[in-house]
């Protein structure tokens, strides 16, 4: 587990209303494989306009949970609501409907094609049964230019050469360019040097200055702090905490993600998961 503890000021961001519906609701998801229990009675809300950092130690369930957001696995127990409303989503596709998009670790971009190729592939826009291509590169370029990407001069460039931040910025623009209203970004900065994961950080941070939910699985805790309003934990495929960034810290993030508990917190739910495992013990 790579965890970086400093301790920079958070600044207050985006804060909801208070009776205002989640963009996001998973009540009471659980998963299993066989006999591995992935996800217990997960409880999580995720705002509109506002950056949720999911954080948790190896097998703490993170990926699996993302994958149940984005229709790769099915809940076993539980229900997910989409603004308000129960919804099953059994696909990708199906999450792609809703207006959910991934940008997985690995980017799934193709170095062979250049940006706006990559940023249509498997929607490629046609006209008589000829490609658009004019369409989509004007496309792709507007989509860029509103993100504010200047690091790319064209989006006739191939991926191949592109830089590892050009590429996790090419992976968001696609992501967005389908009115998505929720964006779920697997590890954005592994990798990545400092000045472009500065760049993918004010990325992530525009999406929800524009009003979009974000998710960002990370472990690099100096980056959650930097872009997050919200950091939610899990540990054993449970949800521990989920509260502002404003009320936690670096040291007491990894306490609940190596322990359960932070003796510098009261919280319900941690203290009630806290009470299971002495129950366990």
């Amino acid at each position: 587990m790579s965890t970086d503890v400093g301790t920079a000021p958070v600044e207050p961001r985006n804060v909801p209303a208070a009776d205002a519906i989640p963009l996001l609701h998973l009540r009471n998801v659980s998963k299993s494989f066989g006999a591995v229990r992935a996800l217990h009675q997960i409880d999580l809300e995720i705002p509109a306009g506002q950056v949720t950092a999911l954080v948790g130690d190896n097998g703490a369930g993170k990926s699996v949970l993302i994958k149940c957001i984005s229709g790769i696995h099915t809940p076993d127990s539980g229900q997910i609501l989409w603004k308000g409303k129960p919804v099953h989503i059994r696909s990708p596709r199906a999450a792609a409907a809703l207006g959910i998009e991934t940008v997985h670790q690995d980017l799934a971009l193709c170095d062979n094609l250049d940006i706006a190729e990559n940023m249509f592939l498997g929607r490629e826009i046609t006209r008589r049964l000829i490609l658009a291509e004019d369409a989509m590169e004007q496309a792709a370029a507007k989509t860029l230019q509103s993100l504010a990407v200047t690091t790319v001069s064209s989006v006739r460039q191939l991926v191949a050469s592109l830089s590892g931040g050009q590429r996790q910025a090419v992976a968001i623009a696609k992501a967005v360019l389908w009115n998505s209203m929720l964006v779920i970004m697997d590890e954005p900065t592994a990798a990545l040097g400092v000045a472009q994961t500065e760049m993918v950080l004010r990325l992530v941070r525009s999406l929800a200055d524009r009003g979009l939910g974000v998710i960002i699985v990370s472990h690099n805790m100096n980056d959650v702090f930097e872009v997050a309003d919200r950091i939610a934990v899990l540990r054993l495929g449970e949800l521990v905490a989920q509260r502002p960034v404003a009320e936690l810290d670096p040291q007491i993030v990894v306490d609940l993600m190596t322990t359960g508990r932070s003796s510098r917190i009261v919280d319900p739910l941690s203290d009630k998961t806290a009470r299971t495992l002495d129950d366990q013990g």
